[in-house]
């Protein structure tokens, strides 16, 4: 008796009586397409809204998401909009067609499988086109309508020499964003800070409430190199120290030296509202002075109860007098912390007393004999030859510079100035070496003036192909 493998059997479709092997629908492929479509109830065409101003496109029901073109997340985006109509066939591959970028068109060939007549299983390919459909969302709305920020955080300091009265204001489309920000400034800047919010719209159904958060921070108004008068209570406080001061750092905290004996002392935020104080002068009215004589002083003994006193700083009796009285004998005499700078013909900056008429609480109450006549500040170096020697730089934003004699260049570069003075201010800031600019080192420059030493400077970054050239010019759209 011969044995037949199934192999070897064949039937006749019964709609075309093409011969086919044995299937639990007895019929051909071809014949079981044209009575079944696996891919009925699946749209052919879906519309995906994209925003133009974000390049985002829009996952239902609210959430905006960014995907590049045939991406993994946008082929995943398309097919959650084919989810419900696929939910009685089998998914065996999906893929992108090539389409023009602006063409605003995504297709997508999609294979899938189900089970049709008496068990017998379909596999049909089919390609489904997405129509890119613009819509703003609503994150973009708001910017389009000026209503876009849900927080502001509002930084003011009340110090007359600013320019900027009104102070400066941060908005943020997030209260967390903006409380981050009142976080930082706390921590940077002694401050104090006032919260507010305002009802914008209520959802009586879902019970829910749209506010507008407001942050009010007062930054204290005292600066770097500002002479104070502190109250009698607080200077008590601080260790019996003069109650002029000047403030030689501002941090989280107020750095005060006494230039009469060195003492020091931090002032915090909330010392510092508790008894208030002002900065008796502006940098403008710093005045240049020239040292006649100098005297150090070695043994300088303190009182009962007082604080710390500076190691970085020396104590000296000096004779100054200002460079535009030098045609007269009118000299000054006067305590100081830059006893470690100075010598005799040197040139400093400091605040005339003597010669100013000054209207604080404090100071109208003190013994005249406590009142210096000069308090020097900071020495003075030629600006030209720091200028000129200086071979570092800031990262800064493209800028139109209108030469030297501007406000604002000459603040840039008393901050510059600041920093090489400063080694725990740049400790924080990138510094980068200028490639630009080749030093040339002679005995006649050497000043004294402070530098920023190579080992503190960052090499900056670029980007050369192998010919030198740039390498943003190799790049093609």
């Amino acid at each position: 008796v011969g044995k037949f493998s199934e192999d070897s059997i064949s039937l006749l479709c019964c709609t075309c009586g093409v011969p086919i092997a044995p299937n639990p629908a007895n019929m051909c492929v071809a014949c079981l397409r044209t009575q079944v479509d696996i891919s009925e109830g699946i749209p052919k065409q879906v519309t995906v809204h994209f925003c133009k101003q974000c390049e985002r496109y829009l996952q239902p029901p609210a959430t905006w998401v960014q995907c590049a073109l045939e991406s993994r997340e946008l082929l995943a985006l398309c097919l959650k909009k084919l989810k419900s109509s696929m939910s009685k066939v089998r998914l065996i591959d999906a893929g992108f067609l090539w389409t023009e970028p602006h063409s605003k068109r995504i297709k997508m060939k999609l294979t899938i499988q189900k089970e049709v007549m008496n068990g017998a299983i379909l596999q049909q390919v089919f390609v489904v086109e997405f129509v890119i459909q613009s819509q703003m969302c609503d994150d973009c709305h708001r910017v389009e309508a000026k209503d876009f920020w849900k927080a502001v955080v509002q930084v003011r300091q009340k110090v007359t020499f600013i320019e900027v009265d009104e102070g400066i204001d941060f908005y943020y489309g997030s209260k967390q964003h903006a409380q981050k920000m009142v976080d930082f400034l706390q921590c940077t800047v002694p401050c104090r800070s006032k919260a507010s919010q305002r009802l914008i719209s209520h959802d009586i159904h879902s019970n829910t409430y749209n506010y507008k958060s407001t942050f009010s921070m007062e930054i204290v108004p005292v600066c770097k190199d500002n002479v104070v008068c502190l109250s009698p209570r607080l200077a008590q406080s601080l260790g019996n120290m003069g109650q002029v001061c000047v403030c030689i750092r501002v941090t989280s905290t107020i750095h005060l030296i006494d230039p009469r004996t060195l003492q020091i002392a931090e002032v915090d935020g909330n010392t510092y509202w508790r008894n208030p104080f002002n900065g008796l002068f502006n940098p403008s009215q710093l005045e240049e002075f020239i040292v006649m004589d100098t005297d150090i002083i070695r043994d300088q003994k303190l009182g009962a109860g007082a604080g710390m006193r500076s190691n970085k700083h020396t104590l000296a009796e000096v004779w100054v007098q200002k460079t535009s009285e030098m045609n007269t004998s009118q000299q000054y005499h006067c305590r100081t912390f830059l006893g470690h700078l100075l010598n005799i013909g040197d040139l400093v900056l400091g605040f005339d007393f003597a010669n100013s008429n000054i209207n604080d609480e404090y100071l109208n109450k003190m013994n005249p004999h406590h009142v210096p006549d000069v308090v020097l500040i900071k020495k003075s170096y030629d600006r030209s030859r720091r200028v000129k020697r200086r071979n570092w730089k800031l990262q800064e934003m493209a800028r139109d510079r209108e030469g030297m004699d501007t406000d604002d260049e000459r603040q840039y570069q008393d901050f510059l100035e600041d920093l090489e003075e400063d080694e725990a201010l740049r400790k924080n800031v990138n510094i980068f070496r200028d490639a630009s600019k080749i030093p040339v080192e002679s005995d006649t420059d050497d000043d004294g003036a402070p530098r920023v030493s190579l080992a503190e400077m960052l090499e900056e970054l670029s980007l050369t192909d192998a010919t030198g050239g740039e390498g943003a010019d190799m790049m093609t759209d």
